[in-house]
């Protein structure tokens, strides 16, 4: 049965290339940002956001293709908002102003469709706190990764130089990354996709 990631994010093809999963990339031709919008005008929490466009992007796919289809998503939430991908350098330095010192959730949701319906879902929520560092190290910080910045909620991937912006992570460090790696692959092994 083939499996295809319906998503653009290096990360999480990283991690499943790294995990040994034979796969393909197609990615979900979804509108996120309406998608997101409207969520939002519904009053719908950053969680269930996240599992929401996780389950549009698989399901886009899954319509198309056969085979087990995974979708997936991240929601950055802090003090009660939602954090997106900073659309520039001057946002991204914004954004790590507004986590510096404090605690974000990163809100992970994965699905995996499969001839158009959803057979399996999985939500984590690990927490992050960012060390209290100065302006100048942000900056430094935001020289040194240029545009990789722009590519991630909260303008940091912790597998990089971002592990120096925290002083503490708590919880699954591949839902940190995107993917909630050890429950899919759970789920892939119960029905044969990967060896048991």
């Amino acid at each position: 049965m083939s499996l295809v990631l319906a998503s653009g994010s290096a990360a999480r093809r990283q991690i499943l290339e790294a995990a040994g999963l034979s796969f393909e990339v197609e990615v979900a031709h979804v509108d996120e940002e309406a998608a997101k919008a409207s969520l939002r005008a519904e009053g719908v929490k950053p969680r269930d956001q996240a599992d929401a466009l996780a389950e549009l992007k698989a399901l886009a796919v899954s319509r198309k293709r056969p085979g087990f289809i995974i979708g997936a998503d991240q929601m950055l939430a802090v003090d009660g908002e939602t954090l997106d991908k900073p659309k520039d350098m001057a946002e991204a330095r914004s954004h790590l102003m507004r986590l510096r010192g404090r605690t974000h959730a990163l809100l992970t949701a994965a699905v995996v469709a499969r001839e158009g319906a959803i057979i399996w879902r999985h939500i984590d929520t690990p927490k992050l706190r960012m060390r209290d560092f100065s302006d100048t190290f942000a900056d430094e910080y935001l020289a040194r990764v240029g545009d990789a910045a722009l590519k991630s909620v909260g303008a940091y991937q912790l597998e990089g130089l971002g592990a120096q912006l925290f002083e503490r992570v708590e919880g699954d460090y591949f839902s940190v990354l995107g993917l909630p790696l050890l429950p899919l692959m759970a789920f892939l092994r119960e029905h044969g996709v990967v060896a048991k």
